[in-house]
């Protein structure tokens, strides 16, 4: 029987607890267990039959662990991510990896020193929404894609936990955000980033973002609006798509949406509508003689593959999906995200 990847978590909440289930679904990862700075957690854990450390010492001491996930605030990952690559543990950690580059270069430098897998958990490439969107602009469904719009609403602020806290890198750029501009990221791949212009609101939260809006350039005239507001009480849809030749709407998580693409270019005349008070012809819809209705690519979310290519790099020598210089274009692109809101100015790369 082949031996299995131990594995623990540090910071069993929400998302360590997350993380813990995830994982110790996979065939060739073993929980060994966790452990956490709140007793109360660590004696449910118990409860659970999962092993607390009644220290992190403890937990990276362990010679049965390989794989330490770090999800904690975000404001200690960089000294709990560089104890466990020093206890020479390869590391997942959650999202953001850290909240400046200079942090980020420092965690990178004792992975290298230390020869130890270092990884951040960007889950959400495998998300169905966001792999039919790749589909359709790596397939060039639409013809040239001029805008993409990709956003996330919701209508209860920020939870009631240290994610509304600044100290501890709470906000929706670091929660939310850092996950909607991952993708965009990868679906960009190597074509360049131009500028971006972004503004943060303060809503509901006057020490950290309840939301941000912006709006990055890239060449070849592909614009990225991308948005994450928690203050909003009817939802636009999650993805709207548009090229020359059609639009994608994907509405939610569900996958409700649709294409429509032009099928008759030459036929250009339309009937005056009635609009406010006036007329007009250039903003009257298409006649269904002139559009068809394709239904969106078929994705589904995947749960496990981010876990699958972890398993996959450390048993058999694969490459990560979500690399050192990925997570470097990340982080500075969030520090001008807030350098563009901090000084009302465009930022350009």
């Amino acid at each position: 029987m082949a031996k299995k990847i131990g594995h623990a978590v540090i910071g069993y909440g929400g998302m360590g607890h997350f993380h813990g289930e995830r994982q110790n679904s996979i065939k060739d990862l073993e929980l060994i267990g966790i452990y956490d700075i709140d007793p109360a957690v660590a004696e449910k854990a118990e409860a659970d039959g999962v092993h607390a450390y009644a220290s992190r010492a403890e937990l990276l001491a362990d010679e049965r662990i390989d794989l330490v996930t770090v999800a904690t605030p975000n404001d200690v990952h960089k000294e709990i991510v560089i104890d466990a690559l020093r206890a020479g543990k390869n590391v997942i950690c959650e999202k953001p990896v850290t909240m400046s580059s200079e942090d980020l270069e420092d965690m990178i430098a004792v992975a290298n020193e230390t020869g130890k897998l270092f990884t951040v958990h960007q889950n959400r490439r495998w998300d169905g929404d966001y792999l039919k969107v790749k589909q359709i602009f790596e397939n060039n469904t639409l013809g040239k894609i001029h805008t993409i719009e990709h956003r996330v609403h919701g209508s209860r602020g920020i939870p009631g936990d240290w994610r509304k806290e600044a100290i501890h890198g709470g906000g929706m750029v670091y929660d939310w955000g850092v996950h909607l501009l991952d993708q965009m990221l990868t679906m960009m791949g190597e074509r360049k980033m131009l500028s971006v212009y972004a503004q943060c609101t303060n809503i509901t939260n006057f020490e950290c973002d309840d939301g941000f809006k912006a709006i990055v350039l890239f060449e070849g005239g592909i614009q990225w609006q991308i948005e994450v507001m928690t203050n909003n009480f009817i939802e636009l849809p999650l993805w709207y798509v548009c090229g020359e030749n059609g639009t994608a709407i994907i509405k939610d998580w569900n996958g409700n949406g649709e294409i429509v693409m032009v099928s008759d270019w030459e036929n250009r005349d339309s009937v005056p509508i009635k609009a406010g008070v006036g007329l007009t012809k250039t903003m009257a819809p298409r006649t269904d003689d002139t559009i068809e209705r394709y239904p969106l690519p078929d994705a589904k979310d995947d749960w496990n593959a981010y876990y699958l290519n972890i398993c996959d790099v450390l048993l058999n020598g694969a490459k990560p999906e979500i690399t050192h210089d990925q997570q470097r274009k990340l982080i500075r692109l969030i520090e001008a995200i807030f350098k563009s809101d901090e000084t009302n100015e465009v930022i350009k790369f």
